[in-house]
């Protein structure tokens, strides 16, 4: 059976911002269909939680197209419409096991032409190497913080810089991490005032977060 799948091309013209394609539960020909109409209205193409397996049909049919294997996530064509702004968005991760995450938000935010760059491997278990980068995160004008565990990068990066902070738990850690729960409470609990939260994992959500910001202080 073939479920009728409808892109909202009006998004745009509404609130600024195209729709991405959720990847992980829809089929192969789903996807074809889907790529296909929006790459015919010369918008582009974004799937986020793809896998290789599936991506790999859709780059037989489109050579242009290009995989990210670490953000499992895949991009056909190029956004014409382009956000025009000199404001930038600082994306820190506490670790390595962060990068997927990270990733998906920094290719999200590319699509637009925001200029964005990635601080990895600053968690508050070696809290060193956040203060040795502070300085430099801190001329972004737009943070996104992910962090898995407990969750913690959050509190401690809205307690020193003065920016909007989009947390993003990360579904890392041992135990009773639970898959990002504790993360998540945890920054929906921070003592730090007006940390925004996204849901787990979701690093497109921040992106788009950031991008509503930059778009009403531009």
């Amino acid at each position: 059976m073939i479920f009728d799948i409808r892109f909202d091309f009006e998004r745009r013209e509404r609130i600024g911002l195209i729709e991405a394609i959720w990847g992980e539960d829809k089929s192969i020909d789903q996807l074809k269909r889907l790529s296909k109409e929006v790459l015919s209205k010369k918008e582009v193409v974004f799937i986020t939680r793809i896998k290789i397996e599936k991506a790999k049909h859709l780059l037989d049919i489109y050579k242009q197209g290009k995989f990210y294997k670490d953000a499992n996530c895949l991009i056909i064509g190029k956004n014409l419409n382009k956000v025009s702004t000199t404001k930038r968005v600082g994306i820190v991760s506490g670790g390595s096991s962060d990068l997927a995450v990270t990733l998906e938000a920094k290719l999200a935010l590319e699509i637009y032409g925001v200029n964005c760059k990635s601080f990895i491997d600053v968690g508050v278990a070696g809290l060193h190497r956040l203060m040795s980068q502070l300085d430099e995160i801190n001329t972004y004008d737009v943070l996104i913080v992910c962090a898995g565990m407990e969750g913690a990068l959050a509190t401690v990066m809205g307690g020193l810089l003065p920016q909007p902070i989009i947390a993003v738990p990360v579904s890392v850690g041992y135990g009773v991490s639970k898959n990002g729960e504790t993360a998540l409470n945890s920054m929906l609990s921070s003592c730090s005032p007006g940390i925004a939260v996204m849901n787990i994992d979701n690093g497109y959500g921040a992106a788009m977060a950031a991008l509503r910001i930059i778009k009403s202080i531009s």
